[in-house]
């Protein structure tokens, strides 16, 4: 049977920054989600994906261009599935961030809020991450005219999973997100394991030495490097760290892992250490903050700051105050906001990250704090609160997922003064926050931008009991 042809849209307005990335258009009544496209784009749109209630497509030709956009920056746009939004200016994309958290909350919390206030822009919008973790791969994407031109392209790549393909990477030439020298140690490990014949992974047939490079890095220039591989062939592993140890003195910190697994999740695993210290230390204000390989902190640190400073701010934190910090990670916020108050209790379910917490108190001399492992929905109930004190403010920042109805259920029951909820998905943060509308009134909300040229937003929203 003949698959039904799908439909061209001709002269279809953008008229929105639509949901994860994509530019948003209407036709007759349907809603079009169209990749690479600016709001005040006029352009034919190609139908690729026919859903129940909106369509998916490419602009195959554009008869105006948006007074919103600007030059993309980098060649692999439009193949990487990262910095989506460059193709718009900065100071358009801070505005659409900030529509898309009152949407969210229009649409899914249906609560009264104030106007979002103007999204935090990001100092830096290129080069502004601290870690990236490139993939090695034997199944590169081959792009231009590589697959015509006679000769047997080079397959193996160092680069980022294309969208959507588990087994294929495209090969990075030059990526923005990292200040040197991350590109040029990338580069630098590729060369050397095509010169010296190291198979790379091969996604599909789980074979292959070489899996993944994780670069971490510090506003002060300190380098951390992590070789992941599949087989403990110390002679090969250690013939690379001795070439990248040798070309770049920036490299404070060299490991690898040994990953055997089906997956490449590296919770689970041991970082051994080969050269320089464990770990890399990064200086927020006056606290310094120690990062392991495996560590969780921001990945844009100048940005974190200001996070955190907002978050503190609408804490609005007094001395004999008792704060709770759930889903505290590794500290970070519990230490910050700990001058300020007389005690702070921080819930983490990872037990690794609760030893990193604890260290970075000790490193900063911190001792009213307090920081717990445990299954958040199960670890916050009426015993743990008798044990630690009703709090007087919580600050809660879980993963995009949001909050357990359990967790919720708990604060409302210890019903703090004050709730600063910091959220990486607006989406789930107004679902939760609408189950606590009948106790709390939302009184201020500020997005910030961690992200620039994509269309990920973090939000920090103060909640104040009725």
């Amino acid at each position: 049977m003949a698959r039904k042809k799908l439909p061209l849209i001709e002269k279809a307005e953008i008229i929105s920054a639509g949901a994860e990335g994509k530019a948003l258009a209407k036709t007759d009544g349907m809603v079009v989600f169209v990749p690479h496209a600016a709001p005040g784009d006029v352009a034919d749109i190609q139908v690729m994906r026919k859903k129940k209630s909106f369509y998916e497509g490419l602009a195959v030709k554009f008869h105006r261009l948006s007074p919103l956009r600007a030059q993309p920056f980098c060649s692999h746009f439009g193949l990487c599935g990262g910095c989506s939004w460059q193709h718009m200016e900065y100071r358009h994309q801070l505005d659409f961030k900030k529509q898309q958290v009152a949407d969210q909350f229009q649409r899914i919390g249906k609560f009264a809020f104030p106007p979002p206030e103007v999204t935090l822009g990001s100092e830096n919008t290129t080069h502004y991450r601290n870690k990236l973790e490139y993939t090695f791969s034997n199944r590169r994407w081959l792009i231009n005219m590589e697959a015509s031109e006679g000769e047997q392209p080079e397959m193996n790549g160092l680069g980022f999973h294309l969208p959507r393909l588990f087994d294929r990477i495209l090969d990075i030439n030059t990526c923005y997100l990292q200040p040197e020298p991350s590109n040029s140690i990338r580069l630098a490990a590729k060369a050397f394991a095509l010169e010296n014949d190291y198979s790379f992974y091969d996604h599909r047939k789980r074979i292959g030495f070489l899996r993944n490079l994780l670069l971490r890095n510090t506003a002060s220039g300190d380098f951390m490097v992590v070789l992941v591989v599949n087989s403990n062939e110390q002679d090969k592993i250690f013939a690379m760290l001795d070439h990248l140890k040798q070309g770049f003195p920036e490299i404070t910190s060299l490991m690898y892992v040994v990953n055997t697994k089906l997956n490449d999740s590296l919770g689970d695993q041991e970082a051994v250490l080969y050269h320089g210290r464990p770990y890399l230390t990064e200086v927020l204000e006056n606290l310094q903050f120690r990062i392991g390989p495996l560590s969780f902190f921001q990945t844009n640190s100048a940005q974190a700051l200001q996070l955190y400073r907002v978050a503190r701010e609408m804490a609005g934190l007094k001395a004999d105050q008792i704060v709770y910090d759930l889903y505290t990670g590794a500290g970070t916020i519990a230490n910050f906001v700990a001058g300020s108050c007389k005690k702070v209790v921080g819930i983490e379910y990872n037990e690794a990250s609760v030893k990193d917490a604890r260290l970075n108190s000790e490193l900063n001399n911190i001792r009213n704090t307090v920081f717990v492992a445990g299954d958040m929905a199960k670890a916050l109930n009426s015993a743990f609160v008798a044990e630690h004190s009703t709090p007087d403010v919580v600050i809660t920042d879980p993963p995009r997922a949001g909050m357990h109805e359990d967790v919720v259920k708990m604060l409302l029951e210890m019903a703090p003064a004050r709730i600063v909820y910091v959220s990486c998905n607006p989406a789930t943060q107004a679902r939760d926050i609408a189950l606590m509308d009948d106790l709390y009134k939302v009184t201020k909300v500020q997005p910030v931008d961690m992200f620039p040229h994509t269309h990920h937003i973090e939000n920090v929203t103060l909640l104040q009991k009725r």
